[in-house]
C-alpha cells in the first residue's frame, strides 16, 4: 500500500491509492501537470487531510472544486494562502461570521487555524486546470473523497457536515442522519448567497452542537493580520 499520509487517514485512504480508478487518475494528472498550470501545487493537494486527521475531525466543510486563479489554492477548501486577494465566496463566508458571532474580519483568507482544530476544509475535486473551473471533474477525484465521507460516516464520534450549495448537498445520502449532524444553505458565492446563506449562522450553530455532544467548540476566530508566509507553511 502507498505511504501518502502521515497520519490515520493512511489506513482509511492508502488502500484507495491502490485501486484503478486512482492510478488512472494519477495518469491524468501526470498529463496535466507537464502541459496545463494545475491547482493547488503537486505537495498540496492532500493538504487537507494532512492537517486534520481522520480521528481528529469534527466537521467538514464541503467545497467543489479548488479556486483556478493564479497562487489561490493550497489544498485547503475557501481557504488562500496569505497575500492573496479574498475570493468573493470567502468574503461572503467572513461577513456571515461577522454576524453570526460578531467577529472581526480577517485582511487574509488563510484558514489553516480551523483546520487544525478539527475543521476539515475538503474539496470534492482536489485539482483544477488554471482559469478552468471544473476541468478535473470526473476524472476520479470524486470517488476518492466520496471514500473520505464514507470512512467518516463509518465512524462512532459522530460528525457534522456543513453543504454549502447543491452539489456539496448532494452528498447528503452518503451520511447517516441518526449518528451524524448535517447543516445546510446555499452557497456563499455572489449568486446565491443572499437567498439564504446569509442568516444561516452555520458557525454558531456548530459550537452549539458540539457543546451538545461534549465536545471542544471551534474557536472560528481568525487574526485580523496574515500571518507572515514563514508561520503559514
Amino acid at each position: 500500500m502507498k505511504q501518502a499520509f502521515d497520519n490515520d487517514w493512511q489506513e482509511q485512504l492508502g488502500p484507495e491509492l491502490d485501486k484503478p480508478y486512482f492510478h488512472k487518475l494519477r495518469e491524468f494528472l501526470k498529463e496535466e501537470y507537464k502541459h496545463h498550470r494545475i491547482y493547488p501545487p503537486k505537495d498540496e493537494v492532500m493538504s487537507a487531510f494532512h492537517t486534520t486527521s481522520y480521528s481528529d475531525t469534527k466537521v467538514v466543510i464541503l467545497g467543489q472544486d479548488p479556486y483556478h486563479g493564479f497562487g489561490q489554492a493550497h489544498g485547503l477548501s475557501f481557504s488562500v494562502r496569505p497575500g492573496v486577494t479574498l475570493p468573493p465566496s470567502l468574503r461572503n463566508i467572513y461577513k456571515e461570521l461577522h454576524n453570526d458571532l460578531g467577529l472581526p474580519i480577517p485582511e487574509h483568507g488563510y484558514l489553516q487555524s480551523w483546520a487544525k482544530q478539527g475543521v476539515l476544509l475538503l474539496n470534492t475535486v482536489l485539482t483544477v486546470r488554471e482559469g478552468t473551473p471544473q476541468s478535473h471533474q470526473g476524472q476520479g477525484w470524486e470517488e476518492f473523497t466520496n471514500q473520505a465521507i464514507d470512512q467518516l460516516n463509518k465512524r462512532d464520534r459522530p460528525v457534522i457536515f456543513l453543504l454549502w450549495g447543491k452539489h456539496a448537498q448532494g452528498k447528503k445520502e452518503r451520511i447517516d442522519t441518526e449518528k451524524h449532524r448535517i447543516l445546510e444553505s446555499p452557497h456563499p458565492s455572489p449568486f446565491s448567497a443572499t437567498r439564504g446563506f446569509f442568516g444561516s449562522r452555520p458557525f454558531s450553530k456548530i459550537n452549539d452542537i458540539l457543546v451538545e455532544w461534549q465536545e471542544e467548540p471551534i474557536d472560528w476566530e481568525l487574526p485580523v493580520q496574515a500571518p507572515k508566509q514563514e508561520e503559514a507553511e
